[in-house]
């Protein structure tokens, strides 16, 4: 635990500490409960990560570690906001954090104007996730009712795509007519549509490239099927093949853009705390390093293969992350509901993976005793 989570600790004093003595009493407990928003917020980022992060070979888990750490906490805590503030101002970076130190109120302004096209790359870059996830046929199913049907419609090729589409169509539609399709709003009912499609095409290349490195990878798993066979005959431990190279680079492409989807409603939100720049990265920093070592902590335990069903509740919340952020586009919803949605079915996910854990025990349980009473009568 220590050894996972030390850096995170570590960073959690460190931050808390120079808040304080940086700032005062209400720094550290602005950052404090930043640091707990984000963590809330992004619980099954580190559920999917991990799915995804054990793939990956060691020197690729310790990439994610610390190069992916600075992109997570520098690039999309820090950066990213002032990127946006820079962008929607048309001005540069310094320009940028100069009106966030001097300015914080319409710092905030610009970054709110900026929510649209932010929710709508990152909404539907979510939205394909979960679809791909729903629409394909597992063997392992929670919602067996819900599930089921769905995978039956993932057998039409390209449906994900067009749903996703619809739902972005529908968005850009409600905010126009909303807005009374004034000049001014339809412009941004565009950038909507613009932004929406640019995380569709993000997630197909970055999704695509992994996909088919990965099936390199498992093309060589087969041939080395051999080989494993032999070992299982000799007594030798057999190792999972983790992916490395090209197809491990991928995924941590893909990793990192989808901690960047992650990101946007923690950044967004926490302008609902502060309008400071370097509380809001100090606290959303914190919380990311929790989220990455919860993300190493649930490959090392395998707490995936344990607990099967937290994939499937991580992937619902992501749906549900997906429709709050289009969502917002037009209306305003509470980070306390967003984070609870996804608290709610992760936890409910792993309740049931343990009752099915329980029950197969039983199960198991019971199969040795019939088999112990078949000996006992044979032996008479």
């Amino acid at each position: 635990m220590l050894r996972t989570f030390g850096w995170s600790f570590a960073v959690t004093v460190v931050g808390l500490a120079f808040a304080a003595w940086q700032w005062g009493w209400e720094a550290f407990g602005i950052v404090l409960i930043l640091s707990i928003l984000e963590i809330s917020l992004s619980f099954d980022n580190a559920v999917v990560n991990a799915g995804i992060l054990k793939k990956m070979n060691a020197f690729w888990q310790r990439i994610f570690l610390t190069v992916g750490i600075l992109i997570a906490v520098f690039g999309m805590r820090l950066v990213f906001p002032v990127v946006i503030v820079a962008i929607s101002a048309k001005v540069g970076p310094v320009e940028a954090v100069q009106l966030a130190l001097d300015d914080p109120d319409r710092y905030q302004d610009l970054v709110t104007d900026a929510h649209p096209a932010i929710a709508a790359f990152g909404g539907m870059f979510l939205l394909m996730i979960f679809l791909d996830f729903i629409l394909e046929d597992r063997d392992i199913k929670w919602l067996t009712w819900l599930e089921r049907p769905l995978a039956k419609l993932g057998k039409i090729d390209m449906l994900s795509v067009c749903v996703a589409l619809v739902a972005l169509l529908t968005t850009a539609m409600t905010f126009a007519t909303h807005a009374h399709v004034s000049t001014g709003h339809a412009d941004k009912a565009a950038t909507v549509l613009l932004s929406g499609v640019a995380g569709l095409i993000t997630y197909l290349v970055v999704g695509g490239l992994s996909s088919h490195f990965e099936e390199k990878i498992e093309e060589e798993e087969e041939e080395e099927e051999e080989a494993k066979k032999k070992a299982r005959a000799e007594g030798r431990p057999i190792s999972p093949v983790a992916l490395a190279g090209k197809a491990a680079f991928f995924l941590f492409l893909y990793l990192e853009v989808l901690d960047a989807s992650f990101s946007f409603d923690g950044v967004i939100g926490a302008f609902a705390i502060t309008n400071h720049i370097f509380w809001m990265a100090l606290g959303l920093g914190i919380g990311a390093m929790y989220v990455r070592s919860l993300t190493v902590y649930l490959v090392r335990q395998g707490t995936l293969d344990d607990y099967v069903y937290l994939e499937h509740g991580a992937h619902y919340a992501i749906g549900a992350l997906a429709a709050i952020l289009l969502i917002t586009i037009q209306h305003q919803i509470s980070e306390i509901i967003t984070g609870l949605i996804g608290v709610v079915l992760i936890a409910a996910s792993f309740l049931a993976s343990v009752r099915r854990n329980r029950v197969l025990a039983a199960e198991a349980a019971a199969g040795a005793s019939e088999e112990e009473k078949g000996e006992v009568r044979s032996g008479r």
